[in-house]
């Protein structure tokens, strides 16, 4: 009996840890603390330390309990793709790679952020190179990131 415990520990134990390593949480939280809710409103706003969730071992800010209500009654709408990471670097490279949190595209209903800095805004290189194809490459590359 101890050994079932053991190995459901083991196997509950590593999925929370593979969950969490799926997720950016740069600065401790997904997005670096800004309102995943937020950006479906236009404007990306930071988070507050009064208003966080978890959801899949990943902590998430925002910036009013109207958005922590609307993020808890359906988290699955509103996780950015790719955990967080640029959706162009996961499709051209496919690696994980930070973002601006300030740089982001929502297509079909979904986020999507890109890496803004020093010069290469890959928001635009996503644009100007088919981002339906690109998505194609970006969601069979992220099955095999760790």
């Amino acid at each position: 009996m101890k050994n079932i415990f053991i190995l459901l520990f083991v196997v509950f134990g590593y999925s929370i840890y593979a969950q969490q390593t799926h997720f950016n949480t740069k600065k401790g939280f997904v997005i670096e603390g800004f309102d995943v809710v937020s950006y479906f409103e236009s404007t990306p706003q930071k988070g507050s330390d009064k208003y966080v969730s978890s959801y899949k071992g990943a902590k998430f800010k925002f910036y009013s309990q109207k958005n922590l209500n609307t993020f808890n009654n359906n988290p699955e709408m509103y996780i950015p793709q790719y955990g967080g990471y640029c959706a162009y670097a996961v499709a051209v490279k496919g690696e994980k790679v930070s973002i601006d949190p300030e740089t982001f595209e929502i297509r079909d209903g979904k986020l999507y952020l890109f890496y803004n800095s020093w010069g290469i805004n890959t928001l635009n290189s996503w644009l100007d190179e088919s981002p339906n194809s690109l998505k194609i490459k970006a969601d069979n590359n992220w099955k095999h990131l760790d």
